[in-house]
Parts: C-alpha cells; sequence; structure tokens
C-alpha cells in the first residue's frame, strides 16, 4: 500500500443542489413528530371508542402526557450541550418506542379495524378493544426482538463485486467494511471487541470503516473505540469521516483513528498493488464537513483522486450514498458507504429514501460506477432494529480477467 496524495484545498467544486419543498419540510420534522407520535397512539389505544372505565383512561392519557413530555426534555439533556448518557439513552428508548406505537396504532389502527367489520366481529367497542391489545401485543414483541437485534454482533454479508477495470492481479481481494459502529451513552466496549475479533476471522486484505464511529468525543468514547486497535487487515485498514463525528469534535476521531493504526483518508487515497495491478483506494470527508467549520474538513473528490493514474480502477469511501452522483460523474468504480442503517426501525426506511438514492446493498450508477450500502453495524439512538439488521460486510473484488497461473 503506497500513500500518493495529500489533502489539497478545494477549489471549483460543484454548488450544493437547492432543496425541495419536501427536504424543507422536513426541517420542522422535529417539531411536530414528537406530538405525533404520542398523540396518535393514545387516541388509537384509549379514545378510539374503546370506553375504558375512568382511572384506566386516566392513567394511560397521563403516561402518554409523561412520554410527549419527557422524550423531547430528555433528548436534549442528552445530546446537547449537557451530554447526559443517562438522559440519551432514556429520551432513545422513548423514541424507539414512540416510533414502534405509532406505526402499529396507525396500521392496525385501520387495516385491523376493516377487517374486524368486514368479518362482523362484535360490537365498536369490540373492535376498539381488540386493536388496542393488538397493538401493544405487536409493539411489545418488536421491540424485544429489535432490541436483541441492535445489541448482537452483527452476521457476515458476504458478496463478489465485479469490476471491469480491475486487474487480475487483484482478482480476489477481499474487503472487509465496518461502519456506523456509533459507540455511545450505552457501554458497548465488549460488544465492540467482539465485532473487531469477527473482521479479524474475515482475512480482509483492506479493512474499511467509512465513519459515524461514535455519539461523543474521542475522549468520551476512547474505551468502546479502543478494540479498532486491534483489527488486522494484510494491506491497510482506513477510515473516512460521517456526519456524527462533525457533532463531537471530528479531528479528535481523525487523530484516535490515527493513533489506533487506521489511515485516515481525509480527501486522499493510498495505492494497493498486488500481482502486477493497482487499485486505487481514496476517502472523502463526509458531505455535512464543510458546514462544521473546522478547518480543511469538506468533501473533495478531486484532491482525493489528485495524482491517480486515470486508467486504474478506483475505490472511494465515503459516508454517505449520496455522495455517488458525484462519484459516477468522476467514473469512479466502486463506492463504500454506510449512513442509512437500512432504516433501523421499520418503516423509517421510506423517510431515508427520501434524502439517499440507496438504502441497503449494491446498485449500479451510470454507465460504470457501482455503490454499496451497508445498514450498520452498530445503531444510533434508540436500541432496537426491526427488519433492518447489521452487518459486517465482506466484499470480494472480482476481475473479468482470468489470474495468470503460475
Amino acid at each position: 500500500m503506497t500513500d500518493t496524495s495529500n489533502a489539497r484545498s478545494a477549489e471549483g467544486e460543484a454548488q450544493a443542489p437547492r432543496q425541495s419543498p419536501l427536504h424543507r419540510l422536513m426541517r420542522y420534522l422535529p417539531l411536530i413528530a414528537p406530538v405525533l407520535l404520542w398523540a396518535v397512539p393514545c387516541w388509537v389505544l384509549l379514545h378510539g371508542g374503546q370506553h375504558w372505565p375512568p382511572p384506566v383512561a386516566l392513567v394511560g392519557t397521563a403516561l402518554f402526557a409523561l412520554g410527549l413530555i419527557g422524550m423531547p426534555l430528555a433528548m436534549v439533556r442528552g445530546h446537547g450541550r449537557r451530554q447526559q448518557d443517562r438522559a440519551a439513552i432514556v429520551g432513545d428508548t422513548l423514541l424507539g418506542v414512540s416510533w414502534a406505537l405509532f406505526t402499529w396504532s396507525v396500521l392496525l389502527g385501520v387495516l385491523l379495524r376493516l377487517v374486524l367489520v368486514l368479518a362482523g366481529v362484535g360490537g365498536s367497542q369490540d373492535r376498539a378493544r381488540i386493536v388496542t391489545w393488538a397493538v401493544l401485543g405487536v409493539t411489545a414483541v418488536l421491540l424485544t426482538w429489535g432490541y436483541a437485534e441492535a445489541r448482537r454482533v452483527p452476521r457476515v454479508r458476504r458478496l463478489d463485486v465485479r469490476l471491469p477495470r480491475l486487474g487480475a492481479g487483484l482478482d480476489g481481494t477481499r474487503v472487509a467494511l465496518i461502519t456506523d459502529t456509533h459507540y455511545g451513552p450505552l457501554d458497548r466496549a465488549r460488544w465492540s471487541a467482539r465485532v473487531c475479533e469477527t473482521v479479524n476471522t474475515l482475512e480482509a486484505d483492506l479493512v474499511c470503516h467509512t465513519g459515524d464511529i461514535a455519539d461523543g468525543t474521542a475522549e468520551r468514547r476512547r474505551a468502546q473505540a479502543a478494540p479498532l486497535g486491534t483489527v488486522r487487515a494484510t494491506r491497510a485498514r482506513v477510515y473516512v469521516t460521517g456526519n456524527h463525528e462533525y457533532y463531537s469534535e471530528a479531528q479528535g476521531w481523525v487523530d484516535l483513528m490515527d493513533e489506533l493504526g487506521w489511515e485516515p483518508l481525509r480527501n486522499r487515497h493510498l495505492l494497493l498493488e498486488r500481482g502486477g495491478d493497482t487499485l486505487v483506494v481514496a476517502g472523502v470527508d463526509d458531505v455535512t464537513a464543510e458546514s462544521s467549520g473546522l478547518a480543511g474538513h469538506r468533501a473533495h473528490l478531486a484532491g482525493a483522486l489528485d495524482g491517480a493514474d486515470p486508467h486504474l480502477p478506483v475505490l472511494l469511501l465515503a459516508h454517505q450514498p449520496k455522495f455517488v452522483d458525484r462519484a459516477a460523474a468522476a467514473g469512479i468504480d466502486l463506492q463504500l458507504s454506510g449512513h442509512t442503517h437500512g432504516g433501523q426501525i421499520w418503516p423509517f426506511h421510506h423517510l431515508v429514501r427520501i434524502d439517499q438514492p440507496a438504502l441497503a446493498g449494491l446498485s449500479r450508477h451510470g454507465t460504470r460506477t457501482l455503490l454499496y450500502t451497508s445498514r450498520g453495524t452498530g445503531f444510533w439512538g434508540p436500541p432496537f432494529r426491526v427488519f433492518a439488521p447489521s452487518e459486517i460486510t465482506l466484499l470480494v473484488l472480482r476481475s473479468p480477467h482470468r489470474p495468470t497461473s503460475s
């Protein structure tokens, strides 16, 4: 692995596209979302024709009111200036619970009621109470399962990726990808060590981390991130920043990853050489870097490729899938990304797709560029994963040319 470039100042970068009305509307979502998340299930479960005894209705309504008030307060104390981990855990958990209750209150509140009416089951009060117990039961089961899914060591997803420009000498190159580890308020140092042990079993030539290491500064989350220093690769370990680094002193994370033996690819590239052939391994800062105000931090693809032979295949690390538009315009062969978490808690993936061109897996963009989007190795915020399992990815790069026999 040969270092051939340094980060350079960006000139002539394309202007960011103007936001659509839908994107502008999303800016106000944090203001109205808590009310919807708690008010809708409160109505469906307690006041939609069930006629519960007054004490039941009163206590239930009080609990929903506490959730509506407590969740934003806990989120602010946990993720704002105070950075109180216990408050963050409470706020994040309430967010996951309210999302699940909202989702299934809407779905079962409409569909199940319709089925019960068509089937002629009971009176209106009976049907309303059936819906209430169904929503509570489905939510409890999914959150219990989702918590176990979020806390387990991810399964390894293996796939071959054919790159037409890849030389025969690089056929079979093994690339391990982890991303969005999101070390945070819940101490996951043991989980982190087990993830790294799993990565080491893959015997990868190149190990990549495409950002969002943690929620919190490098100083606060050092113990959880320390096992990353045990990861092994035959050629190199490379890292690019994610948007969450820019909420928590990004340069501290760049320095810590360098200290742990990872190559921070901040708008620069390395060369991976094997069997007489060469692969350019490039990386860019996250697209949010420039707005962070940190000097020298921005996504600069031209700088990352400066000095690279344009005839060589390029593997690009970029945290967010939406960077693929720039990658495709530059003729990148394969972009590796994370960020989406595969939606994390169904059906949140519909909102993710508003902002990103891909949710998970391998997709093609333009005539040459492939994008692999990981569902992420950890979880953000709510400690649940519902119908969006985490992953450690092993990509085996394949050349259209047969390796020369020895």
